[in-house]
């Protein structure tokens, strides 16, 4: 967005100088003015006024040569003379407005322009510059006003279709705004702002392939661009071609080393490479160059988050968000690193604020933020569709859908973790049993490729597998649809590696949110959500955007081929105590809460001797629960952190030296607790309110132990203390998991890919019938 200056001093209104010797000055003065000699310009002016001192165009001729030399303040005094004496020369109001535009006194500014148009209402240059300053004031509307009037007086007026492209993209007029940038292309093929604006439009048009064309066009042009460098890397980002996106930015910084955008976007493309210290170097610089710049302060304390430096991460977005209280998401983000960290001073307080935000619409989190701290439904669809409004939301249309087939359904399954990843690790099996009489498969996989087993595994059991980590969305959902997808099943949903962008361009008639992420998408183009009775009423289909598909069991596969190690360490290896009750919970460590960890510690007490072992976390979280445990009266001994270990039978089989898993809300277990079950360990839960709060029930009662799921936390803490004091009851549990491991409906792979099958198929007919999705149960059994 700019307006024009002056292109030359214009001619002098008529005054009386008193004699021809000045007039020939003043002219003269003009003339070298004209040719760029401001000293002798402004010696000959100052000529003039020292023989007629109320001359209004000496005073005017330099008071503009003063505002070019940057004295600001005396050229308004200057012009402003000169208008006292001579009130109708509209040249003398359109410079003065120039100079109040370059000192950001904006409505001054406006005012003269307005004085300038109500003597001479064809002023091409008033209407443009008067737009210009209406859009630095954000009245975009009365900005595309005033530059349509002088598109109206001068049809192929390039700056104004320009700057009117820019006010229509700052009102979300995308495709307006690209119109006009292809006009003023009409008219200069060649204008750099042109193709810039136009690649900026495309841009928010989620079109990345084409703004990089208009990018690049631009860049043949203006090699030396910054900020056409950076908007380049803006599109590569969008198109996932990080590597590439790093070069782009690393140019923008060569052309403009103080560019603190490059920096923060840089990091930003970094941190997507998940090259976290690279990330937080380049945020630091940009911050170095001005240390309120809220993206890189956003993206600092994202990076201190992946580099597990939690106090340091909730301290700069505490920093952000003293600047910016609205800054999108980052309310969120801060609140998930104080929990990561188990640092809960002042967490009820900060958790009622992010709500409150969220329920009046506000990007204040992301919805994997809300899984951990609300259990609210309801909370997690309005963040949800906040988030799709805010990010989701394409503007091109794919070609229509092919006719119909009468061969295999074909099913696209779309993931991050097609790799060494509790999602892989649970479908594996579920893929290997699909018919493939009924059903054509397609793996597409846009994460790493780990080389591992797992991951050759995966690409045996589809038919096609796509390696789709370099293929942008919309490019993708054009393959999916040009493959004649019949249904695309989601297995990430908004989990850290998600594209949910993919399926919002519709490339499939179905679309299923399955597994990834247990709650609603919040998305008009996801039309089913696989749940099960359990973790989804029928009543409470208000609370989710899909229509429900519920399974007869559960909703979480299992693969029956996992094995677990032979050979099970002792206690004694893994610093348990022999012969004292072990208490356990695998869980991530943002899933613990003072309410849980009150009763866990309250078990401690009550049970002699009695431990609780919890997975090796960050350090900042094993220090705070270390320190938690002392202040509630419990030995930090009595604490005890298992390691990692790289290999998922190894720790199936130390699982079952723990007596029972204690579950957390309002964000339970998953595969957690799918592997205590599968090692034979019971497992403790209490029933949430929202899907990913009663995961473990639904698990817990396939597993045909459903007396372990409890309504209340006091029941919760009864049963466990119960429990750990009924050896016998507890043996007589464990007894009955290892008996159900071949028989319940949790550990049979065939029949939960038989259920799911049959869940598909319902969709499918209901689409060919030209049915509109509806909630129905598949019922069992199906095998």
């Amino acid at each position: 967005m700019g307006g024009s200056g002056p292109k030359g001093i214009p001619s002098p209104a008529s005054g009386r100088l008193g004699g021809s010797d000045h007039v020939l000055t003043l002219r003269r003065a003009l003339s070298v003015h004209q040719q760029g000699q401001l000293d002798e310009a402004e010696r000959l002016y100052r000529g003039v006024l020292a023989v007629a001192p109320r001359h209004p165009d000496a005073l005017h001729f330099l008071g503009v040569l003063a505002s070019q030399r940057g004295r600001k303040e005396e050229a308004l005094e200057l012009i402003g003379r000169a208008i006292e004496l001579n009130s109708s020369n509209p040249a003398a109001y359109y410079n003065r407005a120039n100079v109040y535009r370059d000192l950001k006194r904006f409505d001054e500014a406006v005012r003269d322009y307005d004085r300038v148009l109500a003597l001479k209402h064809d002023h091409l240059a008033a209407w443009n510059n008067r737009g210009a300053t209406l859009h630095r004031l954000q009245r975009y509307e009365d900005a595309i006003a005033s530059y349509e009037r002088a598109i109206a007086i001068k049809s192929d007026y390039l700056d104004a279709f320009i700057n009117r492209g820019d006010a229509l993209l700052e009102l979300d007029r995308r495709e307006e705004a690209l119109a006009s940038y292809a006009r003023a292309l009409s008219i200069s093929p060649n204008e750099v702002r042109a193709h810039g604006g136009q690649g900026n439009a495309l841009i928010a048009l989620n079109r990345p392939e084409e703004a990089l064309a208009s990018y690049d066009h631009a860049l043949a042009i203006a090699p030396q661009d910054a900020d056409l460098h950076n908007n380049r890397g803006n599109a590569l980002n969008r198109l996932h071609r990080y590597g590439d996106a790093i070069a782009s930015f690393t140019q923008s910084i060569a052309c403009d080393p103080q560019s603190i955008e490059a920096f923060a976007n840089r990091g930003d493309s970094h941190m997507q490479l998940r090259m976290h210290a690279d990330a937080l170097i380049d945020y630091d610089r940009a911050l170095a160059l001005r240390n309120n710049n809220v993206q890189a302060l956003y993206g600092r304390g994202s990076a201190l988050i992946e580099l597990e430096r939690y106090d340091d991460a909730v301290a700069t977005f505490e920093r952000l968000l003293a600047i910016r209280p609205d800054y999108p998401y980052a309310r969120g983000m801060m609140v998930h690193a104080k929990r990561t960290a188990c640092d809960w001073r002042n967490e009820a307080e900060g958790i009622q604020e992010l709500l409150t935000e969220v329920r009046a619409g506000k990007r204040a989190a992301s919805p994997l933020v809300l899984l951990a701290i609300s259990d609210s439904a309801h909370d997690k669809k309005l963040c949800a569709e906040t988030l799709i409004k805010d990010k989701f939301s394409p503007k091109v249309v794919l070609p229509p859908f092919a006719p119909f087939r009468s061969d295999r359904i074909r099913l696209a399954y779309l993931s991050p973790d097609f790799r060494e990843h509790a999602v892989a690790i649970l479908t594996a099996g579920m893929f290997e049993h699909h018919d493939k009489s009924r059903f054509e498969t397609i793996a597409i996989s846009y994460g790493q490729d780990d080389k591992s087993p797992l991951r050759e595994r995966l690409k045996g059991a589809f038919e096609r597998f796509i390696d789709a980590r370099d293929i942008s969305d919309f490019e993708l959902a054009g393959q999916l649809r040009q493959m004649q997808t019949d249904i695309a099943v989601d297995l990430a949903g908004f989990t850290g590696n998600g594209r949910p962008g993919i399926l919002a361009f519709r490339p499939a008639p179905i679309q299923v949110n399955f597994l990834g992420f247990a709650a609603t998408m919040g998305a008009g183009f996801m039309d089913y959500i696989v749940c099960d009775r359990t973790v989804i009423l029928k009543s409470e289909q208000p609370a989710y955007s899909e229509k429900l598909a519920q399974l007869p069991h559960c909703f979480l596969p299992h693969d029956s081929k996992r094995t677990i190690a032979s050979h099970a360490p002792s206690r004694s290896d893994l610093g348990l105590p022999e012969g004292r009750f072990v208490f356990c919970s695998f869980n991530n460590s943002y899933k613990f809460g003072p309410e849980i960890f009150d009763v866990w510690m309250r078990l401690l007490k009550s049970i002699e001797g009695s431990v609780l072992w919890l997975t090796r976390s960050n350090k900042t979280a094993m220090a705070n629960l270390l320190r938690g445990a002392e202040a509630r009266g419990v030995d930090a001994g009595r604490l005890i952190f298992a390691p990692y270990v790289p290999r998922a039978e190894d720790h199936l089989a130390r699982l079952g030296l723990a007596d029972l898993f204690l579950d957390t809300l309002p964000y339970n277990a998953h595969t957690t607790a799918s592997d205590a079950l599968w090692a034979g360990l019971p497992l403790l839960t209490c029933m949430g309110n929202s899907f990913a709060g009663r995961v473990a029930a639904s698990l817990v009662r396939a597993a045909g132990v459903p007396e372990m799921v409890v309504e209340t936390l006091d029941d919760y803490e009864t049963m466990a203390r119960e429990l750990a004091g009924d050896p016998a009851r507890l043996a007589a549990i464990r007894g009955r998991l290892k008996q159900n491991r071949n028989t319940c409906p949790l550990f049979d792979t065939a029949r939960f890919t038989r259920d799911l099958e049959a869940a598909y198929v319902h969709m499918w007919e209901r689409f060919r019938l030209g049915q509109p999705p509806t909630s129905f149960a598949v019922e069992g059994p199906t095998s």
